[in-house]
């Protein structure tokens, strides 16, 4: 093991495996969610702010509504519940889904809350995957899915750099458990 930690320690700029924060290595582990952190709370700012700005999106029917995509998905969802009650009312469920995609997105962007608001994003993808791709052949060719799986790891890892919730965390480690003052 010795040759090993020397091995590792090298490529890490002089560092054990004890110690891996040190050199390259251990500033790109360090980083790793950030890009996925940073494109999955892009994708769902954008597309809550896409839902809300497309006017047939949040019409009752008509092509391109949630409430055409909801009759269109009925028969083949894997949880044809979850379709029928947004049928009883798909304009106010749009902007549910609308609203619920942009708290994601600013919380995963900004690191507030992160697992919570990775554990949205999960749950919202989720909820596509069962209804609206569930029908897709090979199951590769829906993004929903890839979607839920992205979400994993944030819901795991957290935020732990560049957030809120770091900044928050340093903050009660110098003041103690006080948040503020």
């Amino acid at each position: 093991m010795v040759h090993a930690n020397r091995t590792i320690g090298a490529e890490l700029g002089g560092a054990g495996v004890e110690s891996a924060g040190a050199g390259l290595r251990g500033q790109l582990a360090r980083h790793a969610l950030l890009p996925l952190r940073l494109f999955l709370g892009a994708t769902f700012l954008y597309a809550g702010i896409d839902k809300l700005t497309d006017p047939a999106f949040l019409s009752p029917g008509g092509a391109g509504s949630l409430g055409e995509t909801l009759r269109q998905v009925h028969d083949a969802a894997a949880l044809p519940q979850l379709v029928e009650l947004a049928q009883q009312s798909p304009v106010s469920f749009g902007y549910a889904i609308a609203a619920g995609e942009l708290a994601v997105g600013l919380g995963t962007l900004a690191g507030l809350l992160g697992r919570l608001a990775a554990f949205g994003g999960a749950l919202i993808s989720l909820m596509l995957w069962l209804t609206v791709s569930w029908a897709t052949t090979p199951y590769y060719y829906g993004n929903d899915l890839a979607y839920l799986m992205a979400w994993i790891p944030l819901v795991l890892a957290g935020t732990p750099r560049f957030s809120l919730d770091a900044a928050f965390a340093n903050r009660r480690k110098r003041h103690g458990a006080q948040l503020f003052g």
